[in-house]
């Protein structure tokens, strides 16, 4: 007899269907498959060094006007030089502060819409077709009637995130939702789990992969809606500070924010990713 595989009921561990399931031994690998060698390690840095390199050669050949475009050297110098004073670190704490806030209001609320859109066709009904209208408008469309409304203060700010970062999470909310096969609501019935347990033990694993996309996507797009707000309408924060740089006409310094904004987003990125990490593992789902 042929071996069969293993079932893994929620709450019960893992069912054979077998005599003998035969455990799956797969090779020892790195990240995407590929063997954990420095060599492998150091393809991520290629781009980023190369990219350095043509820059010191534009640089010390004079292809580029050095106001424009100023040397590694220069813009290292400056970037020590706002870390030290401070002024660097107090603008990415308020820029990361602002973020937060609209991550903590937006992506619960985006969440909890997204679950009522994909288990209520009637809220789909009436609600969707409003919902794409406010979704199509892009976050920064709300700049200019924001201001009118509540002037260039925090507030502008903090409901603008809060757009941004609803309508990814809305939309991936209700995607996972529907995504989940109507089997495991099945499941769930058999095995007399309440809907609230169904919803924690089933539904809420399945939906993880999307939810995650859905948070990572609207982190990003807050982000960017961040630092353009912050460059249009403010006196703070990281996208204030290119736009003083630009304005003395310090090209250094507006790349030191870019260089802060993209060391940001990658740290806010991999701390998404740590936290799928430890909540599949807090649901028993090791994948």
């Amino acid at each position: 007899m042929s071996d069969l595989s293993v079932i893994t009921v929620p709450g019960q561990g893992a069912a054979p269907l077998g005599r003998s399931a035969r455990p799956v031994h797969r090779p020892a690998s790195g990240r995407g498959g590929h063997p954990g060698r420095p060599a492998f390690r150091a393809l991520p840095w290629l781009t980023p060094l190369a990219g350095l390199l043509l820059w010191q050669l534009a640089t010390q050949f004079a292809l580029v006007s050095e106001p424009i475009l100023p040397a590694p050297g220069r813009v290292l110098a400056t970037l020590l030089e706002l870390s030290q004073s401070g002024d660097l670190w107090s603008a990415a704490r308020i820029s990361l502060w602002r973020l937060a806030v609209g991550l903590m209001i937006g992506a619960p609320l985006g969440f909890l819409f997204g679950l009522l859109l994909g288990a209520s066709p009637r809220a789909e009904d009436w609600l969707g077709p409003s919902f794409r209208a406010i979704a199509a408008v892009p976050a920064l469309g709300w700049i200019p009637v924001l201001i009118l409304l509540v002037g260039i203060d925090e507030a502008l700010k903090v409901i603008i995130l809060i757009k941004a970062c609803f309508v990814p999470v809305a939309i991936a909310s209700r995607d996972a939702w529907r995504a989940v096969p109507a089997r495991y609501a099945e499941l769930g019935r058999v095995l007399g789990l309440s809907p609230a347990r169904q919803l924690w033990r089933i539904r809420l694993p399945a939906m993880v992969p999307t939810l995650v996309s859905g948070l990572r996507l609207a982190s990003g797009q807050a982000f960017v809606s961040l630092v353009t707000c912050e460059m249009l309408a403010a006196t703070e924060g990281l996208g204030y500070l290119m736009v003083w740089g630009r304005t003395l006409f310090q090209m250094d310094m507006v790349i030191v924010g870019m260089i802060a904004v993209g060391a940001a987003g990658i740290a806010l990125d991999r701390l998404l990713r740590g936290g799928e990490r430890a909540l599949r593992a807090r649901m028993g789902d090791d994948g």
